[in-house]
């Protein structure tokens, strides 16, 4: 299935000659015709740049706190284009670096404090959604990461050892055996893995479009193809007027490279994604995920997948390359080796698939910092804030920072105003050539640990020095 090229603004599904983003975008209830764009010049409380998940839920949570508020969303394309829309529908209890990672930047108090946060936001994506009738599809059953190998089987439990000696319990991440990681998700080569139960299937696009709804409803504006060329303090720039704000909020993740002054602020990098056909149920009794547990597997090139609410695998694999400048090119989210890659792994992790059609194939970018740490913060003597920087675990993330931003922009006490990530700075990437070569060698190296740990059954020691380096 083609992305969109970066001139088609439009997803209306009744316009014959745009094309849909992604099966999410595709089995999204509704019309995508574009709400209104700005026109001219106009004054807000709070002007949000993004009306992806992490704007959206700044905007909901800032009307929920305080209604009077006037609360204005600028979006490039339309509410859901980007990665809110396109990613793997994990609302996913860890964050792209691990609580060991907390501890060691604050202490081991404070990164557990950091990560019962994200699970709440798991569990209030559940409760929002009930709340303001949003279906989502959102089924809490967990994430099994599998070990598919020796070394995988090695690596794993010693990060489950690693995450309780840091304070979390068997309750939050616990190995579990061959057999019982087999009635999970029975896919070959299985020899164990860890459980986490603070995750949650969703179908994102459906989230995130029903957000936007609950925004308007509670008095939010949301202006779509309206691209912002600007911000600072006070002022956003757009291409159709300019927004006068107080509170100006940076919610644009992969996107950011787009803004005046951040071409390396965030690196965009793509994930691609497939999906299934909807399976039958001697499949599905063959592959378990009864429950709607999400999967993975221990190699060091990231893969992920979920059983779809009409059952179906959608899954998805990091490899894609990052390109020179920054730039975000729509034809690298389709037709790409990467998908091939992606759609062997499915099939020879489940055998049963057989013939089985794959219907979808799409891609997006994710925000790559240059510490690779997510961070949220609000800056009182400018009126800036920002969220983001999530490496591709962003929906519960998203929701954690906006719920903070919000907080931190009313001035709200809570316990996330003061987690380990609030304020937290990253260094901006270096210039081209160094960034193209850093981080296309960081995919490369990636992949070819998992082929030597694959040839060898030793782990692969580089990948560690190169995480290392780039951090």
């Amino acid at each position: 299935m083609d992305q969109l090229s970066d001139n088609q603004a439009d997803v209306d599904r009744e316009n014959p000659r745009y094309r849909l983003v992604s099966f999410w975008h595709e089995t999204a209830p509704g019309s995508f015709a574009p709400r209104p764009a700005l026109s001219g010049d106009r004054d807000a409380d709070v002007a949000i740049v993004g009306a992806g998940y992490t704007g959206l839920w700044t905007a909901y949570h800032l009307l929920r706190l305080d209604p009077s508020l006037r609360v204005v969303v600028l979006e490039r394309r339309v509410a859901g284009f980007g990665a809110s829309g396109r990613n793997g529908g994990w609302a996913l209890g860890e964050y792209s670096i691990s609580p060991m990672d907390w501890a060691a930047r604050s202490t081991p108090e404070a990164a557990v404090r950091q990560m019962r946060g994200l699970y709440d936001a798991v569990d209030d994506i559940g409760r929002v959604a009930d709340a303001e009738g949003i279906d989502c599809h959102y089924t809490r059953g967990g994430w099994i990461d599998l070990a598919r190998s020796p070394v995988q089987a090695d690596r794993i439990a010693a990060g489950v050892r690693a995450r309780h000696a840091v304070g979390l319990t068997n309750d939050d991440v616990r190995w579990v055996g061959a057999d019982e990681a087999r009635t999970i998700c029975n896919a070959t080569d299985v020899a164990g893995g860890w459980f986490n139960p603070h995750v949650a299937a969703i179908h994102p696009c459906r989230l995130v479009r029903g957000l936007a709804e609950a925004v308007e409803k509670l008095g939010g504006t949301i202006h779509e193809e309206t691209a912002v060329r600007s911000i600072r303090p006070g002022l956003v720039t757009t291409d159709r007027g300019a927004v006068r704000a107080d509170v100006v909020v940076r919610a644009t993740e992969g996107y950011t490279r787009d803004l005046a002054g951040h071409r390396r602020t965030i690196v965009p990098v793509y994930s691609l994604m497939v999906a299934t056909e909807p399976l039958p149920d001697t499949v599905w009794d063959e592959i378990g995920l009864a429950g709607r547990p999400t999967f993975g597997d221990g190699r060091n090139l990231v893969i992920y997948g979920q059983r779809t609410d009409d059952g179906r695998i959608a899954m998805g694999g990091r490899g894609a390359p990052y390109r020179y400048g920054s730039r975000v090119v729509s034809t690298t989210g389709v037709h790409h080796p990467v998908h091939d890659a992606v759609e062997d792994t499915l099939r020879q992790m489940f055998p049963v698939l057989g013939d089985a059609a794959i219907t979808h194939r799409w891609g997006g970018v994710m925000g790559l910092p240059r510490d690779w740490t997510p961070s949220v913060g609000f800056d009182r003597s400018t009126g800036l804030a920002w969220g983001g920087g999530y490496v591709g675990d962003g929906v519960a993330t998203a929701k954690l920072a906006g719920h903070t931003i919000a907080e931190l922009v009313t001035g709200t006490d809570s316990p996330r105003t003061d987690l380990p990530w609030v304020d937290h700075r990253t260094r901006k990437w270096e210039p081209e050539p160094l960034r193209w070569l850093g981080v296309n060698a960081g995919l490369w190296m990636a992949g070819s640990a998992d082929r030597a740990e694959a040839r060898t059954g030793r782990p692969a020691r580089r990948v560690d020095w190169l995480n290392r380096l780039l951090r």
